[in-house]
């Protein structure tokens, strides 16, 4: 079993926590955000930190074009990625 934190391994001792932040926070963000259609100010408002909110929810907009190239996956939640979520990518739409 390794015991390592997880990495890209593009530097030296970098870790993904240093860069995204705790993964216990990312996941109630995603999971709000995509799965439960939560805007980024209602992720705020159950106490999550915009600075964080705002990061993540940034990473997974600009992102959705990458959805788009790859085949269809499987669901394993009411609502994921795919035809479900559809986000504009040629104008550079931004919820706000």
């Amino acid at each position: 079993i390794l015991e390592k934190p997880p990495s890209a391994e593009l530097r030296r001792n970098q870790r993904d926590e240093d860069e995204l932040g705790p993964y216990e926070k990312i996941d109630d963000i995603i999971r709000l955000y995509v799965e439960e259609d939560a805007s980024p100010d209602e992720i705020v408002e159950r106490g999550l930190p915009r600075e964080l909110v705002s990061k993540i929810t940034e990473l997974i907009d600009r992102s959705e074009y990458k959805r788009r190239q790859g085949p269809p996956g499987i669901r394993i939640s009411p609502r994921a990625f795919g035809k479900d979520r559809r986000y504009p990518i040629t104008n550079s739409f931004r919820r706000r």
